[in-house]
């Protein structure tokens, strides 16, 4: 399905549906919280001209927490919020793209975070892109990965700290890890080839566990 997604420049509307109906048929799986905070990320499609892809961006190094790393655009629940209006919240503040709630496509299965937080990834619909207006505070870089280039193998590494295994996976020359790595590969394995793959399994760097 992938390859049929990279002319949707020029199908935007069946691309919607097809995306939809995909998360659709899938059955997300909810993480009560158990001490922990509800957090959201918006997994957002767009195109620039080109081929569909998601914005992925790289955290500021001024950060306390996960300075340096690769992410979604997200964070913790405001009081009074649920993980929809969070994500689109989020999604204005750190990149300046304003989507509603009908621009939803659909949600993915929570993941619960070494750091002590449950992420529920909410799938959003842009279509062709604004202009960008990253906060500075918040991101260092954003970059689009196509469709294409999500479409990858990801790479399960062991380590001594868990029974679990990391999961990576190669993009923009380097390699993802989770909680990010996680989220994107089961957006692969469920809207472009319709797999119901879970994730909850799947262990972050211990660089990632404070």
């Amino acid at each position: 399905m992938a390859d049929e997604l990279a002319s949707l420049p020029q199908q935007p509307d069946d691309a919607r549906r097809r995306i939809a109906a995909r998360l659709a048929r899938f059955r997300a799986r909810r993480i009560p919280l158990q001490g922990r905070r509800a957090a959201a990320v918006a997994i957002t499609l767009a195109s620039d001209g080109g081929e569909l892809g998601i914005w992925l961006t790289r955290r500021a190094a001024t950060l306390r927490a996960h300075a340096g790393q690769f992410a979604l655009p997200g964070g913790r629940l405001d009081p009074g919020e649920d993980s929809q209006q969070a994500a689109l919240r989020e999604l204005s503040e750190e990149l300046g793209v304003a989507a509603r709630e009908k621009d939803v496509l659909g949600r993915l299965d929570d993941y619960a975070t070494r750091s002590g937080y449950v992420i529920s990834p909410i799938v959003v619909w842009i279509g062709a892109a604004p202009e960008l207006s990253p906060n500075p505070d918040e991101v260092a870089r954003v970059d689009l990965v196509t469709l294409s280039e999500l479409d990858v193998a990801p790479r399960f590494v062991a380590i001594a700290e868990s029974d679990r295994p990391v999961i990576q996976l190669p993009l923009l020359d380097t390699l993802v890890h989770a909680p990010t790595a996680a989220v994107l590969h089961q957006f692969r394995e469920v809207v472009l080839h319709g797999r119901d793959t879970r994730v909850a399994d799947l262990e972050q760097p211990v660089f990632a566990w404070r």
